[in-house]
């Protein structure tokens, strides 16, 4: 069992004019993008906000299996619904962070968010939740802030927008090379060609040894099933 990373395209961010819903928004602006459904905590985005008035949290994306009535409502919480991919590198080039407060349920459980690496290519500081493809590899290797109580989440978010972006993003960019959509490609076709000649291998040396025993017994039946579980 073979586990990789996401992987990501890099390329040179081009200059982008903001978005018009996103004009009046004030800074500092932590953001977000993604479905809102069951596998965001709503309680957690509800306190952070509260915590820190003074930050405002851009939402993008459709919300889907819960109610629009569940949603946190503050004065600096804005929903500014589904955007294109297209559309999306202009908000992102207008915030301060990024966050992802996942909930820690069984729908998030086996996630593996690849707005990870798209966040950290955007050159923004990152904060999450403790989603285990986010703490490893990028919670160990210091490029995401992990946390799990509202107070650690804002205190993750302050580090994340006072840290030092041109090192963080020396960092990120030296992951993100070696771990290019080619490169997670180039590794997984390997170790499928290998497990092929493996498979292979194994097969070819039970065809020799099917004839029968050391004691030239044919196996019946029940032996030959046996022998290729």
């Amino acid at each position: 069992r073979y586990i990789s990373v996401t992987g990501v395209q890099t390329c040179a961010l081009p200059i982008y004019v903001e978005p018009e819903d996103m004009s009046s928004v004030p800074h500092p602006r932590i953001g977000f993008v993604g479905v809102i459904d069951e596998r965001m905590d709503l309680e957690l985005l509800n306190d952070i906000a509260g915590m820190r008035p003074d930050w405002h949290f851009v939402m993008i994306g459709p919300v889907v299996k819960i109610s629009e009535n569940d949603l946190p409502r503050r004065y600096n919480l804005h929903y500014l619904g589904m955007k294109s991919y297209d559309e999306l590198p202009a908000y992102l080039a207008g915030w301060d962070a990024a966050m992802m407060p996942f909930a820690l349920n069984d729908a998030t459980k086996y996630i593996s968010p690849t707005k990870t690496p798209e966040y950290l290519s955007a050159g923004l500081g990152v904060a999450s939740t403790p989603i285990t493809d986010v703490v490893s590899p990028y919670g160990d290797m210091g490029l995401v802030h992990i946390a799990r109580t509202a107070q650690e989440f804002v205190n993750a978010l302050d580090a994340a927008m006072s840290e030092d972006a041109e090192k963080r993003n020396t960092e990120v960019a030296a992951f993100l090379r070696e771990n290019s959509w080619d490169k997670v490609f180039a590794s997984m076709s390997s170790l499928i060609d290998g497990a092929i000649a493996d498979n292979a291998a194994r097969a070819g040396a039970g065809e020799e040894d099917a004839p029968g025993d050391e004691d030239g017994i044919a196996p019946g039946k029940d032996q030959i099933g046996r022998a290729h579980v």
